[in-house]
């Protein structure tokens, strides 16, 4: 791991030289916390969490529960963001607001309302009312394209400097319903042999990851490849997938990248994936990238013709990764080693 440096905004990926041993940027970003397998899964419990204590597949560890009264299902996110809020409000709070969204959808659930916070914004720094116009353009412009109600927004100006630089946030909590617990969809993988699939397109971009920040040391770098038009789509086919039933789980390429998205999935039932990279896309930024816009999903290799007519019927790009496996990672035919030593506690 390289020594911490500044890099402006307009740094682009042909500046940052790739990685010779994917295995060396692997294991670096296992001890990233924001990365750890452990303590991904561990939130703010207590006890010590292990591969045989996870029960991913209960529908409560994804936030959805079901009310006693009624009967009825519903869905919690909670989601917050404070890179670039300061020079690009906008686009950064709709990338939020997506990735609440998504995520909720690839469980099954419907988003139906959002409240947002936003606050640590300097009362007297002109930046401050940017910073609040932008990040209300955001929410409102992302609400409109997903069809979510806005139910509450609240703003918590700073005026002492006290508590020293605080960068300016925003956190969105998003509601949802279940229509049919029949559509509820699992994260984990379940099954060796099943085929893995990637939901969008990857692009050759790095920005705002982890991947990023932690390996090479850059924390200043423009925010992921992000479209809201993809993201519509990709929420469009993902409700027609839950309705068919032609995927075994699904998760949204979140923090550390496809790599990271993946080891999460098969972590609990200590399976592993054999994969392969697409020879158009640098691997660090297909394995370690987080851009905006993709979906991993295990399919059974029986419903993978109707899958497969799905996603080309409604013009959605996909990409065949490989397979789930006993409980060895695979890349291009190189071995990483096996589910249950790629953990902070091993």
């Amino acid at each position: 791991m390289q020594e911490k440096v500044q890099s402006p905004k307009k740094l682009t990926i042909d500046s940052i030289p790739e990685p010779d041993n994917l295995e060396d940027v692997v294991f670096s970003l296992m001890v990233n916390p924001n990365l750890s397998t452990i303590n991904y899964f561990n939130d703010f419990s207590e006890d010590v969490i292990t591969p045989q204590s996870l029960e991913s597949d209960n529908p409560d560890e994804s936030g959805i529960f079901e009310l006693e009264a009624t009967g009825q299902s519903l869905a919690i996110t909670t989601h917050a963001v404070h890179h670039h809020l300061e020079d690009d409000p906008k686009t950064a709070t709709e990338i939020l607001v997506s990735r609440a969204a998504r995520k909720m959808l690839c469980f099954g659930a419907q988003p139906a309302a959002v409240s947002a916070f936003l606050y640590h914004i300097d009362f007297a720094d002109p930046n401050g009312h940017s910073i609040a116009k932008g990040a209300k353009q955001g929410l409102e412009n992302a609400c409109s394209h997903f069809n979510l109600k806005i139910t509450d927004r609240k703003i918590r100006f700073d005026h002492f400097k006290g508590h020293g630089p605080v960068p300016p946030t925003i956190i969105v909590s998003m509601m949802g319903f279940i229509q049919s617990k029949e559509c509820l969809t699992t994260g984990t993988f379940s099954q060796k042999g099943n085929n893995i699939f990637m939901i969008g397109r990857s692009v050759n971009d790095i920005g705002a990851s982890e991947y990023l920040e932690f390996y090479h040391g850059i924390s200043e770098s423009p925010l992921p490849a992000f479209d809201i038009s993809t993201e519509v789509k990709i929420q469009e086919v993902l409700r027609v997938l839950h309705q068919k039933r032609l995927i075994n789980s699904a998760n949204p390429v979140g923090k550390g990248g496809l790599f990271f998205t993946l080891l999460r999935a098969a972590f609990p039932n200590n399976l592993g994936f054999d994969i392969t990279t697409d020879a158009e896309i640098r691997r660090d930024a297909f394995l370690f990238g987080e851009s905006m816009g993709r979906i991993v999903v295990d399919v059974n290799p029986e419903m993978e013709d109707e899958f497969v007519d799905v996603l080309t019927d409604m013009k959605v790009p996909f990409f065949a990764l490989g397979h789930v496996t006993r409980g060895e990672i695979r890349i291009d035919d190189i071995s990483f080693g096996y589910t249950d030593k790629m953990s902070a506690g091993y």
